[in-house]
């Protein structure tokens, strides 16, 4: 029972319907699609697979992990640590400004799920998604591979229904990507969960451009 608890509860965090606001950030891929770079379903693919391999599995994923384990043992100061190392990540205000309000989001909606640890996080500036992810996987008992690996594709998911709306792609299309991408995700956890602290790090030059970019477009859909 335990087991398929934390399957359900991990399902639960991963969701498109958890009210975080998750669906109003593309995370640069409106910008991208608006220059030209991304017209096709081959070309998201590309997008995606690069910010996977080098930023979310070298930076979000091994952090993530981090998180969780502080969270395991109480560690606060590693808790803060890795929180602030992972705000200091984000290479626009945009990007930095998704991570806390998604955070503080999901800080209110864990208190109100009666985790009352998320209430000291519902307004520090330093809050991220990942710090709140990982302290509900650790207290609802979801192992963190699951945990790392549950995080990846709830961004995946995410970026692929902004790539239907925005390239446009067909539904198909999508479930495509989701289906093939998907498939990278296995090893990607893996890298992040052998990862040494100093292994951690990378940087995604076209999504810090196109997120610097879209912060001044005029017309948009997305906050990011």
């Amino acid at each position: 029972m335990v087991t398929d608890l934390s399957l359900l509860r991990l399902l639960q965090l991963v969701s498109p319907g958890l009210p975080i606001g998750m669906y109003s950030y593309s995370q640069g891929l409106e910008r991208a699609v608006d220059d030209g770079w991304i017209t096709d379903a081959e070309q998201t693919a590309d997008w995606l697979r690069g910010l996977l391999q080098n930023g979310l599995g070298l930076v979000d994923a091994p952090i993530l992990a981090r998180l969780y384990e502080a969270w395991r043992a109480n560690d606060m100061a590693a808790v803060d640590h890795w929180s602030q190392t992972l705000t200091a990540c984000r290479e626009t205000a945009e990007l930095r400004s998704e991570d806390k309000q998604t955070g503080q989001a999901l800080a209110r909606l864990l208190v109100n799920l009666e985790l009352s640890e998320a209430e000291a996080w519902q307004k520090r500036q330093d809050a991220t998604l990942a710090t709140l992810f990982a302290l509900a996987a650790a207290r609802w008992q979801i192992g963190k591979t699951d945990a790392v690996t549950g995080y990846l594709w709830g961004w995946l998911e995410n970026q692929v229904l902004c790539a239907v709306k925005l390239v446009p792609l067909g539904q198909v299309a999508g479930q495509r990507l989701l289906k093939n991408l998907a498939g990278e995700l296995p090893a990607l956890v893996d890298r992040a969960l052998r990862m040494t602290d100093d292994d951690i790090g990378g940087s995604c030059f076209g999504l810090a451009l196109a997120s610097s970019r879209h912060e001044m477009q005029y017309s948009r859909l997305f906050r990011s």
